[in-house]
């Protein structure tokens, strides 16, 4: 069900990216409520939640995000500096692998930030630092800027569609095989994850998409190279300790947190108020990486992952009214209900 033009108009004008925010207009779901066009009341009514959720909305947009670079700069040098320090044997390498393991997974929660331009957009004085944290962020993973930003974008346009969502490879029935799911849609011959996505760009066939295949060829081969060189000269651990393992495992949890758990199940939840659910992490909030609160992103992608929590809580009575099951994450200092 198409939203009232007048408050399409008014979203669009709100602090985000408008190519970002017209896949996520209302466009009904069998969850929200049934509010009929010729029903005065309950147009009325959707308009009412709606530009109070606009207005919510907008107060969580921009702020300080110089800490996002910081991280993305700071634990880039970090990771680095452990190659050098690994081959004198100045290292602890248990301890540099779980680190790196760190520093790959929570790249990619930078890197989003630099996807969305939230950092600096285009036309901006520091759009040059957006472009930067992106780019050196996922290269831990092997997973280039260029493609990270399409795929992710693609994602957003097209949602659990079965067809066009990249990340839809991901879904399976249950946490134990969405899990076993990260590692075998990696191997060889596999359509998923990158494999899944190498396929979408080249069928895209635009200039983007032509850049984004050949910087994922030349940092795959320099990712070989750098093992082949290190292992060749008698630091094979060293490099599986720093580059390899720590890859595998940041892939495996961001495609676990961010693709599965806040989507699963996909099958026809392309809704604006049901495409994302809401859910309690045994880790927690910061170990989940802010993914409990998803459905915020999705609504407002302009909105920085260090908010969607507070931004949730803001207009929790909002998405409640829409039809969303908010028990899993109950109101602030109240107990977990099944349908409260």
């Amino acid at each position: 069900m198409l939203e009232d033009p007048k408050l399409v108009q008014d979203a669009i004008k709100a602090p985000v990216e408008p190519a970002l925010y017209k896949p996520a207009l209302d466009s009904g779901g069998a969850r929200a409520i049934p509010l009929g066009r010729d029903d005065g009341l309950d147009r009325h009514t959707r308009r009412n939640l709606r530009k109070e959720e606009i207005e919510i909305a907008r107060q969580f947009h921009g702020g300080r995000m110089w800490p996002y670079a910081v991280a993305a700069f700071g634990c880039f040098a970090l990771w680095v500096s452990f190659f050098p320090l690994a081959i004198m044997g100045y290292l602890n390498l248990p301890l540099a692998c779980l680190i790196s393991c760190v520093i790959a997974t929570g790249g990619y929660v930078t890197s989003h930030e630099a996807m969305h331009s939230n950092i600096a957009r285009k036309g901006e004085k520091l759009r040059w630092l957006n472009e930067a944290v992106g780019a050196v962020s996922t290269i831990p993973i092997v997973f280039p800027f260029s493609m990270a930003r399409i795929m992710h974008l693609e994602h957003h346009y097209h949602c659990n569609d079965p067809l066009k969502d990249p990340d839809y490879t991901d879904e399976a029935p249950n946490w134990w095989m969405a899990i076993y799911k990260t590692w075998y849609n990696r191997q060889p011959g596999v359509d998923g994850s990158i494999h899944h996505y190498k396929r979408i760009l080249a069928e895209m066939g635009t200039p983007e998409a032509q850049r984004a295949l050949k910087e994922t060829m030349l940092l795959q081969l320099f990712f070989m190279a750098v093992l082949f060189t290190m292992s060749w000269n008698g630091y094979a651990i060293e490099a599986a300790l720093l580059w390899w393992l720590p890859r595998h495992v940041g892939l495996s949890y961001i495609r676990f947190y961010l693709s599965w758990a806040p989507h699963h199940p996909r099958e026809g939840k392309t809704g604006r108020y049901e495409n994302t659910n809401l859910f309690k992490s045994k880790l927690g909030h910061v170990m989940s990486m802010g993914m409990q609160y998803h459905i915020i992103h999705h609504m407002y992608p302009g909105i920085p992952n260090h908010r969607t929590k507070h931004a949730y809580y803001a207009m929790r009575h909002i998405l409640e009214a829409r039809g969303v099951d908010v028990s899993p994450l109950p109101p602030v200092g109240g107990p977990a209900v099944k349908g409260s």
